[in-house]
């Protein structure tokens, strides 16, 4: 498959859903981003089932913003609306093979459950400080 481009209008359709998605936040002036492009094709073409984007971040500054993208280029892994990685730098092809594998084998009920206990001890740590203050 190849890759798709993400814009602020698609990108919470392409991620939110159920699967992998590998977004590659880019500028065409980066020569590290210019190296990662040929990698990051050749591998979207060897795993058709996966989402590969891209998000030009001088096109779609918002969402470079939203995500806080302060290098590029910046890959993020996310797997049924759950962010999983989100590092910057260029990855030669077995180091990106590598991380999709892992994301493959992870038992995602274990993820959410974990997300959910820690947003859960988020709210009330939230709750506990807004009752001592007051």
């Amino acid at each position: 498959m190849a890759t798709v481009e993400l814009t602020a209008e698609n990108f919470a359709e392409k991620i939110g859903g159920e699967g992998i998605t590998l977004v590659d936040f880019w500028a065409s002036w980066c020569g590290p981003c210019r190296t990662f492009a040929p990698v990051y094709e050749r591998v979207s073409e060897l795993n058709p089932d996966i989402t590969f984007g891209k998000v030009d971040t001088e096109a779609e500054q918002v969402l470079a913003a939203e995500f806080n993208i302060r290098s590029i280029p910046t890959l993020m892994i996310v797997r049924d609306g759950v962010a999983l990685y989100s590092e910057p730098g260029a990855l030669p092809q077995q180091a990106l093979e590598s991380l999709i594998q892992q994301a493959r084998d992870l038992d995602m009920t274990e993820v959410k459950a974990k997300v959910a206990e820690a947003q859960a001890a988020a709210e009330a740590a939230e709750e506990n400080d807004s009752v001592t203050k007051s």
